[in-house]
């Protein structure tokens, strides 16, 4: 029999609810602030990451929408792993441009690493919600 560990379901929606808050966020000013975010993948060191897979511009679009739908199906709990799985994989390559590009300010690479722990929660727990 698998050992059993007992969490509240409150405090695991809230996890997910927060977590999800900052893909949200982040989808919005992709898309609102999109020449923003392109001058800033631009000033990173290794934006040639970034430009191995495309245009930056198209990249920002592209993940800044598939973070809204992400981001808003692990708020509503729907399809968790994959959404938790979709975003972190949206995250590394965000990451290593421009967090890892950046090692002058360490809090926004430790903040990537902590939201990264919080999908793997979801990615690796099997969390079924059963409803009454």
């Amino acid at each position: 029999m698998a050992n059993q560990v007992l969490v509240s379901l409150r405090s695991i929606q809230v996890l997910r609810i927060m977590l999800s808050g900052i893909f949200l966020v982040a989808g919005f000013n992709h898309l609102i602030h999109l020449n923003k975010t392109v001058n800033r993948l631009n000033t990173a060191r290794l934006k040639d990451v970034a430009y191995f897979f495309g245009d930056p511009k198209w990249l920002i679009i592209i993940s800044g929408v598939v973070m809204l739908f992400a981001g808003f199906s692990l708020m509503m709990g729907y399809k968790t792993k994959i959404a938790a799985s979709i975003l972190l994989l949206i995250l590394i390559p965000i990451t290593i441009t421009i967090q890892i590009g950046q090692m002058s300010t360490l809090g926004p690479l430790f903040k990537n690493l902590v939201i990264m722990g919080g999908l793997l929660f979801f990615i690796t727990n099997n969390i079924q919600y059963k409803h009454k």
